[in-house]
This record gives C-alpha cells, sequence and structure tokens, in this order.
C-alpha cells in the first residue's frame, strides 16, 4: 500500500515537470516570435546581403563543427564515453598543418619564366595537401596513444573515471602545446590560390557579397569526408567491426573481432576528422594558438548532442543546424554579435531539457541502455 502510494506520488510528480517544461517551452517560443516580429517586421534592420553574408558564414563553421561531432559521435559510439580532449587533437592537427604551410612557403623554387619563387605559390594544391596530410596522420597519431595511455587502462572502471580523464587530458594537451609553440598566435599564410576574403562576387541588392574561395573549399571539402565516412561506416569490413563493438564488446570478441584495434583505429579515424577541421580552421579563419581547439571543441560537442549523440547523421545535422543559429542568431534575435557563444551553450540546454535524445535520436544499444 505505501509502494502504490509512492509510486502514484512520483507519477503525478513526474507529470508535472513534464507541464512545467511544456509551460516554459510555450513561453520562450512566444518571446522568440515576438523578437522575431519586431527584426524582420517591426525594424527591417537588415537587407537581404547581409542575411546571405550571415548564411555563408553559418554553413562555413557549421561544416567544420560537423566535422569534429562526428569524432565526438564515433567514440561515444563505441566506448560510450564523451573525449572532451578531440578540441585539443583538432588544435595539434592545426599546428602542424601550419608549419608545413610554413616550410613550403620557405622552400624556394623555379617558377614559371625561371623566377624564384615560394614551393606554396608554384605548387599550390601540393602545399595544401601536403599540410592535410600532415595534420590529419599528426592528429591520427595523437588520437592513437590518446586512447592507449589515457582511456584505455580505465575502461571497465566506472563511467565517471574515464570523463575525468578526458578531462585531465584536454588540459595536459593544452599546456604541452603551450609549452612547445608558445602563448604566440600565430597566422596561417594561405597559398595564393586560397586567399583569405578573396573570392566570387554575388550581387544582391546592389551589394557585393563575396563567396570566399576558402569557405567553398571548406564546405566541399567536409561533405566529402562526411560522406566517405559514412561509406566507411556501412559498407566497409572495418566498419562493421566498429557497429559490432559498438553494440557488445564481448559478443564481438567471441565472433573474433580485435576490439582494442578496433577502438584504435576508431579513435585514428576521429583523430583524422579532427586534424583535417583544423586544417580547415587554420586556412578560413587564420589565427592560430595553443587555445584554439577549446571553444570549437565544446561547440561541437553542443552539436553531438543536439543532432543526438552516437548519431553520425544527427552529428553532420546538429553542426550545420548550430552553425546556422550562431550566424543568423545574433540578428535574428537583435543582440550583439558578442553573444553568439552563449545561443550555443543555450541551445545545449534546451535540448537536454526538452528533446535530450536529440534531433534524430540517441543511437544506444540495448546493453547501454
Amino acid at each position: 500500500m505505501i509502494a502504490t502510494k509512492k509510486e502514484n506520488f512520483l507519477l503525478k510528480l513526474r507529470g508535472s515537470g513534464t507541464i512545467i517544461r511544456y509551460i516554459l517551452g510555450i513561453l520562450a517560443g512566444g518571446y522568440l516570435l515576438w523578437r522575431l516580429y519586431r527584426v524582420f517586421i517591426v525594424q527591417s534592420a537588415f537587407g537581404l546581403e547581409t542575411w546571405t553574408r550571415l548564411l555563408i558564414a553559418g554553413l562555413v563553421i557549421g561544416s567544420v563543427y560537423a566535422l569534429i561531432a562526428i569524432g565526438y559521435t564515433l567514440v561515444y559510439g563505441v566506448l560510450f564515453m564523451i573525449n572532451f580532449a578531440h578540441g585539443e587533437v583538432m588544435m595539434l592537427g592545426s599546428f602542424a598543418g601550419f608549419f608545413v604551410l610554413e616550410a613550403t612557403r620557405a622552400m624556394e623554387v623555379n617558377g614559371p619564366g625561371g623566377v624564384a619563387t615560394s614551393f606554396s605559390n608554384a605548387y599550390p594544391g601540393l602545399a595544401i595537401l601536403l599540410a592535410f596530410v600532415a595534420g590529419m596522420s599528426f592528429s591520427a597519431l595523437v588520437g592513437f596513444y590518446l586512447e592507449k595511455i589515457a582511456y584505455r587502462p580505465l575502461r571497465k572502471a566506472p563511467r565517471l573515471i574515464p570523463l575525468i580523464s578526458a578531462i585531465g587530458a584536454s588540459f595536459a594537451l593544452q599546456n604541452a602545446a603551450l609549452l612547445l609553440f608558445s602563448p604566440q598566435t600565430r597566422t596561417y599564410q594561405n597559398p595564393d590560390i586560397l586567399t583569405r576574403g578573396q573570392g566570387w562576387r554575388l550581387m544582391i541588392n546592389d551589394s557585393a557579397v563575396i563567396l570566399p574561395y576558402t569557405g567553398v573549399f571548406t564546405m566541399v571539402l567536409s561533405i566529402i569526408l562526411m560522406v566517405g565516412l559514412i561509406l566507411l561506416v556501412k559498407r566497409t569490413r572495418l566498419g562493421k567491426s566498429m557497429r559490432a563493438v559498438a553494440m557488445d564488446k564481448d559478443t564481438a570478441a567471441l565472433m573474433g573481432i580485435d576490439v582494442n584495434k578496433t577502438i584504435s583505429n576508431t579513435f585514428i579515424i576521429s583523430g583524422i576528422l579532427a586534424g583535417s577541421a583544423g586544417v580547415m580552421w587554420g586556412l578560413h579563419n587564420g589565427l592560430l594558438h595553443y587555445f584554439v581547439g577549446f571553444l570549437p571543441g565544446i561547440k561541437a560537442f553542443t552539436a553531438a548532442v543536439l543532432g543526438g549523440i552516437g548519431n553520425i547523421p544527427g552529428a553532420m545535422l546538429g553542426g550545420m543546424v548550430l552553425g546556422l543559429l550562431e550566424a543568423l542568431g545574433p540578428a535574428a534575435l537583435d543582440i550583439s554579435f558578442q553573444l553568439k557563444d552563449v545561443i550555443a551553450f543555450v541551445i545545449m540546454i534546451v535540448i537536454l531539457i526538452f528533446k535530450p535524445s536529440g534531433l534524430l535520436g540517441e543511437v544506444l544499444s540495448e546493453e547501454k541502455v
């Protein structure tokens, strides 16, 4: 009898909590619609050309967030943990690409007509390719040893322990980069074909809107890498092994799958994606320092939660949506653009309250549920 009363009380409490959440959601939605009405109908503060510029910026940064978010999702799907050092893996890949570009810029070769020029300008495509190979390789190496040193010994520990280890690894990599590269902010020197700030001119309302070369390059390469990852996970033997380990490690081992090797390969793939995102970040944004991976890493985690942690298409969608909201949100809500970071974290709080499984749903095996 007492147990029944307790269960009824808990059910009523749970129901009242749901009602409160819905009321808060309606109030927040009404306030949001009112702000949008003031910006678009009453004030009309921005023209179509401004919205186009913001849209382009959102798509570019969203594609980078999506690549980083996939790294979180891959690791979470296999190990059921959040690799909070993933942003630092991206940062180290960005540094590797930077130093390769600097080396190619300092190397003199004979260009057209026998005129001496830098290797990066004589062979810009090859210089960019070498930067990506270096960034992706170094990040893959960091990811491999990160799993081997910081996570593998704690695989059977309570879930909180690897999380603390991931946070510690994040600070360790940050400080290692600080000691190795100094706190100096460096600037990516792009080859001439990818000069920042230059691109195709679009005339909208008699105003020129630049579609930057670096932005288009970032979006196209991000899409290619994301499609390639989906094909790898769905069609290859490695992808099948990753899915099997994600479902049940013990059963996968009994079926002849090398669990340790599969998990190491997952971290390597995650590192490759983070390294490519780091080089793209440098080519498009230009500035690089030891702390550059922290904020994009946290935002990519937000994107993974937004799309549905453990869900690869969800991470892609979450990254794009977050990038667009971050770029368009301040203008649409008529608030300072310095608050764009606040928008990202408010979104994460709202998603965790109203739809914890994300837009496309969290992917978990029955054993983990």
